[in-house]
C-alpha cells in the first residue's frame, strides 16, 4: 500500500507550525481534520495544512497520521478542488524548503523529518 521508502515511523516526523500558532500540541485525529481539509483551526488559531511532495517524510506522515497513500490523497485534493470546495494545500519539495514556507506564512501548518532543523518555527506535539 505504500511505497519501500515508508520506513520512517511518526518518531521521525516532526510537525511544524508558524509562531502564529498558539497550540503547543494536537490531538492526531485534528491534525488529520486539518490535513484532510475538515478543520481550519487549532487552539482557535486558524491553520493552512503545507506538504511536502514525495520522499520518506510524507509517506511516513500519510501512513502514520492519515491512514493514507498518496496517490489516494491527491485524488481526494484534486476532487475537492473540481467541485469547488477547496483549493490544493502548498506542497514543498524537502525538508528545508518546508521549514521557510511554514516559518513565513502566517498559520502554516506541515511537517520534516526529525533531523531537520525546525529554527523559525515551533514544534507541535501530537498527542
Amino acid at each position: 500500500m505504500f511505497g519501500a521508502t515508508a520506513l520512517m515511523h511518526a518518531a521521525d516526523v516532526k510537525v511544524i507550525a508558524n509562531n502564529s500558532v498558539t497550540a503547543n500540541s494536537i490531538a492526531a485525529g485534528d491534525l488529520k481534520d486539518v490535513f484532510l481539509l475538515d478543520k481550519d483551526s487549532i487552539g482557535g488559531s486558524h491553520v493552512e495544512p503545507v506538504l511536502q511532495n514525495a520522499g520518506a517524510t510524507h509517506e511516513a506522515f500519510l501512513r502514520e497520521y492519515l491512514g493514507k497513500p498518496n496517490s489516494v490523497l491527491q485524488a481526494f485534493y484534486r476532487s475537492l478542488v473540481f467541485t469547488g470546495k477547496a483549493s490544493m494545500p502548498k506542497v514543498t519539495a524537502a525538508d528545508a524548503e518546508a521549514v521557510a514556507y511554514v516559518a513565513k506564512t502566517k498559520g502554516a501548518i506541515g511537517y520534516v523529518s526529525a533531523a531537520a532543523s525546525t529554527e523559525g518555527v515551533k514544534t507541535l506535539q501530537v498527542k
